[in-house]
């Protein structure tokens, strides 16, 4: 919104600031978490008095017990400040922003359902896997139909660039389109599945959401795409405004959520924290970066994958002491708020790797 103030610079040269994408993400960042620093001690006191609170499971370790009754469906507090931020400073004549709102808004739905299942109509399995799937595949053919129509770059709609190497791409011709959806889909689950300590998943996409932003910003910008030899995308600088305001919001969350957390994120928002993330990636052409950017989610879902074959194929045996992983150092008798750190001390670290593929290619 503030972007258009840019338009009367002629008259007022100081309102040319609003043209620059990196005063607005700036803008986005400070805007997002300051708001959520606002509204969060009000949200946190409603979900109390309305008993939105986390229930005891029968699985998860023995410690997190003593959290029952810690309000969740905090993640309302990070969708609220994220939208409100782009809105206020995104271009909203931009494409990519509203792709990524509808990203927010669909699979933050789909976390609003499954957590008032839970935690108000008292069904601890949640809404129906079948159904949640159903929203997350919608939203990922609403993506990739859009892209597959409207190609970040026509030259590479269906390629993948590979990082650390100069402009050397595969062609998944057809079979593209599959593994798009899969990229949103498994992005949005996997951050799911690493919500299960104070402050982790939160943390970890700021991380993840730096790492895309800058990546936004050189692909949208000619001169830097060509000088880095990555795929050039129009219009790509503004997600750095969205993944601005992205980190701003869970920055503020984590005020609230880290340990011993006041309030937990809940469904509401890790369904489509990892989504975004998963749509930005196919945006700026960087998705073989996932793995790396995205690392640690990445081995939050391979240690459920390998944790459930391994207990089919040994009959009952256990390849961790429990997964998702975090709860295997748990286990081990690390502390959490130790395991917390030690997850995101990894998490700068394959930021900083994902960003020096910038330079060494």
């Amino acid at each position: 919104m503030f972007y258009w103030l840019s338009l009367f610079k002629d008259d007022i040269s100081f309102l040319n600031i609003f043209n620059y994408i990196t005063f607005r993400t700036g803008a986005a960042i400070f805007t997002s978490f300051f708001l959520t620093l606002l509204i969060g001690p009000a949200v946190v006191r409603k979900l109390r008095s309305y008993k939105i609170q986390q229930i005891e499971r029968e699985y998860g370790p023995a410690s997190h017990l003593s959290k029952s009754g810690t309000p969740t469906m905090g993640g309302v507090l990070i969708f609220i400040s994220l939208v409100v931020s782009v809105l206020l400073w995104g271009r909203l004549d931009n494409n990519y922003i509203w792709l990524l709102l509808f990203t927010t808004v669909s699979l933050g739905f789909a976390g609003v359902m499954d957590d008032y299942t839970k935690l108000v109509k008292k069904n601890p399995e949640g809404m129906k896997s079948s159904i949640k799937l159903a929203i997350q595949l919608f939203t990922a053919i609403v993506v990739v139909g859009y892209l597959a129509i409207n190609p970040p770059n026509g030259q590479y709609t269906t390629s993948l660039i590979i990082p650390y190497m100069s402009k050397m791409f595969i062609n998944l011709s057809v079979f593209y389109f599959v593994f798009a959806m899969l990229v949103v889909v498994g992005t949005s689950n996997a951050t799911n599945l690493t919500d299960g300590l104070d402050g982790l998943a939160s943390g970890c996409i700021v991380f993840t959401a730096i790492t895309y932003g800058i990546f936004a910003y050189v692909a949208g910008n000619i001169n830097f795409a060509d000088y880095l030899k990555i795929i050039y995308v129009p219009g790509a600088g503004e997600i750095m405004v969205f993944m601005g305001a992205l980190v701003g919001s869970c920055m503020g969350f984590l005020w609230f959520n880290a340990y011993p957390a006041q309030v937990f994120m809940g469904d509401t928002s890790s369904l489509f924290l990892g989504g975004v993330i998963g749509t930005a990636a196919l945006c700026v052409k960087q998705e073989l970066l996932l793995p790396i950017a995205g690392g640690l989610f990445l081995l939050e879902t391979l240690s459920v994958m390998l944790q459930m074959g391994y207990f089919k194929l040994t009959h009952g045996k256990r390849l961790f002491k429990m997964a998702p992983i975090h709860h295997h150092f748990e286990l081990m008798g690390i502390p959490e708020p130790k395991v917390i750190v030690r997850f995101w001390i990894v998490g700068v670290v394959l930021m900083l790797l994902s960003l020096a593929s910038l330079k060494i290619r």
